[in-house]
C-alpha cells in the first residue's frame, strides 16, 4: 500500500497532477511558502513550466504557546490576528505589537536573504498557484491570501482550488479535518480539564450548547470527566495527555496526527494512552503516530512507514519497529 507522499518532492509532482489545467499558461505563476513549501512548489512549477518564486509569510505565535499561532504576517504589510482567540486569551495589544515587530523584523531579514535584491513578482490580473507543505492552523496561508488579493491577484489557488471567492477567514476551515496530539502535551496552564477541552470549539465559534454537549462526551471517552475541575499541574503526565488527545478530538477530525505523544510516559501508562488512540482510530479517524518505541509498534501490528532522511524506505502491512525484528 502507497503512503500519501514519499517525500515533498513526490507531494509537489502529485499535486501537480492535479493542476494541469494550469500548464503551459503565461498567466500563471507558482508561488512557494517557505522553506517548506519551497520543494513543493519547485516540483509543480517544473511540471506546469511555470515561473517559481517564494512568497514571505510569518506566524504569530501566542506569547508563551509560539506554537499556537494568534495570526500571522505577510509581505505588503498584511496581518492577520484570530480575534477569537486573541479575546479568549487575554493577549493585550502591547504583546501583539511587539511579537508583530520581531516577526515584521525577520520577515524583512528574509525578503532580504532569498530575494538577493530581486523584486517581488508582480501578481496583478495573475493566477497565482500559492504552495506551502500543510496548514497547521491556516494562519500563515491566510495572510498570504490576503497579502495576494491587496496585490490584484487575479485568481489564486491553494491545495488545487481556486479560492478566490473564498472569504479569507474560511481558510481555516480546511484543516479543522486534523487533530493534533504533542509529546508535551502543550495545554493552557490557567485553564482547568473542561475549559481546555472547550476551547478547541470555542475558538472556532461553535455555540454553547455544542460545547456543553460534546466535551463531557469526550472527557467521558477518555475517563477524565471525574476531573473536569483540575487544572493540568494537578494530573498526572498520563491524565494530561488524555486531555490533549480529547482537544485534539473533540471536533471528530478524519485525521489525528500524533508526534510522540507517549515519549514521556512511563510503559503502563503508554499502554493506558495506545488503547485510547485505538478506540479513536475505530471510530473511523485516521490515526498518524510517529514513535521511536519499539514496544508500541511490535504490538499494536498496525500500518507501519519507516522514514529516513525525510524519504519513505518502507511501507509494511501490519508492520514491526525494524525489518528484521
Amino acid at each position: 500500500m502507497r503512503p500519501y507522499f514519499l517525500d515533498r518532492h513526490d507531494a509537489g509532482r502529485r499535486l501537480a497532477a492535479a493542476l494541469t489545467r494550469y500548464a503551459d499558461r503565461p498567466d500563471v505563476i507558482v508561488l512557494a511558502l517557505p522553506r517548506g513549501g519551497v520543494p513543493v512548489a519547485y516540483e509543480v512549477a517544473q511540471e506546469l513550466h511555470a515561473p517559481l518564486d517564494v512568497f514571505l509569510v510569518r506566524k504569530l505565535g501566542v506569547p508563551g504557546h509560539e506554537e499556537l499561532a494568534m495570526g500571522a504576517i505577510a509581505t505588503g504589510g498584511v496581518r492577520i490576528l484570530d480575534q477569537n482567540l486573541v479575546q479568549m486569551l487575554g493577549i493585550g495589544r502591547d504583546d501583539i505589537e511587539r511579537v508583530t515587530a520581531r516577526e515584521q523584523q525577520e520577515l524583512e531579514r528574509r525578503e532580504i536573504l532569498y530575494r538577493d535584491r530581486r523584486s517581488p513578482p508582480d501578481v496583478t490580473g495573475r493566477t497565482v498557484i500559492l504552495v506551502d507543505d500543510g496548514l497547521a492552523t491556516g494562519s500563515t496561508m491566510r495572510a498570504g491570501v490576503e497579502a495576494l488579493r491587496r496585490e490584484g491577484a487575479g485568481r489564486i489557488v491553494v491545495a488545487g482550488r481556486d479560492i478566490s471567492k473564498l472569504s479569507s477567514w474560511k481558510v481555516p476551515q480546511l484543516r479543522r479535518n486534523i487533530g493534533t496530539v504533542f509529546q508535551d502535551y502543550k495545554l493552557l496552564p490557567n485553564k482547568k480539564v473542561y475549559e481546555n477541552v472547550a476551547f478547541a470549539l470555542e475558538v472556532i465559534g461553535r455555540p454553547r450548547h455544542v460545547v456543553q454537549t460534546q466535551v463531557p462526551q469526550i472527557l467521558d471517552l477518555v475517563g477524565l470527566r471525574k476531573k473536569a475541575d483540575r487544572f493540568p499541574n494537578e494530573l498526572s503526565g498520563g491524565e494530561q495527555q488524555r486531555v490533549s488527545i480529547a482537544r485534539a478530538f473533540v471536533n471528530r477530525p478524519l485525521i489525528l496526527l500524533a508526534d510522540e505523544p507517549t515519549g514521556n510516559l512511563d510503559p503502563a501508562t503508554t499502554v493506558g494512552i495506545m488503547r485510547l488512540l485505538d478506540r479513536i482510530n475505530r471510530t473511523g479517524t485516521t490515526v498518524v503516530m510517529a514513535t521511536h518505541d519499539q514496544r508500541i509498534v511490535d504490538a499494536m501490528r498496525r500500518r507501519v512507514i519507516e522514514l529516513d532522511h525525510g524519504h519513505m524506505v518502507r511501507d509494511q502491512s501490519r508492520g514491526v519497529y525494524g525489518v528484521g525484528s
